[in-house]
């Protein structure tokens, strides 16, 4: 368990949030930051912007093949769990098995989380994936 501080890039505020790991890693890359989101309307339980990826490289395959280590948050200021999270992935595939509970590509450019389920409030979903370029991930669809 570690403290993650994080800055809110839309209003420069800064937040703390408890995270639940086994895995010491490096700094990931958020796709966060480039995809801007409208501001949350009085009374709405959660949006897309809840969820947060960060990906960054971790050590290669044994066969050389790079690795990327994937982190999905669930930061809802409204202590909301979100469920059914998709994410746009395009043909995402792993030499790396992962866990399809976890992570899976049902159809191109629509990846499942969780195998819908909710990914509880200040919790993270983290997985491994192995590719010869890491792939660009966003959400596309969540319910509240």
């Amino acid at each position: 368990m570690y403290l993650l501080t994080a800055i809110n890039h839309f209003n420069n505020t800064t937040f703390n949030s408890t995270i639940d790991t086994g895995l010491h890693r490096k700094l990931l890359h958020s796709n966060h930051a480039r995809e801007v989101q409208p501001n949350r309307i009085w009374g709405d339980k959660c949006s897309k912007s809840d969820i947060v990826i960060n990906q960054g490289p971790t050590d290669p395959l044994p066969s050389g093949i790079p690795t990327y280590s994937v982190e999905i948050m669930n930061v809802c200021t409204t202590g909301c769990d979100i469920s059914a999270i998709h994410l746009r992935c395009g043909w995402f595939s792993s030499a790396r098995l992962i866990n399809p509970h976890l992570f899976k590509r049902l159809r191109y450019n629509d990846c499942l989380v969780n195998n819908g389920n909710p990914l509880v409030n200040g919790h993270t979903l983290s997985f491994q994936y192995a590719n010869t370029f890491r792939y660009p991930l966003s959400v596309s669809s969540v319910i509240c």
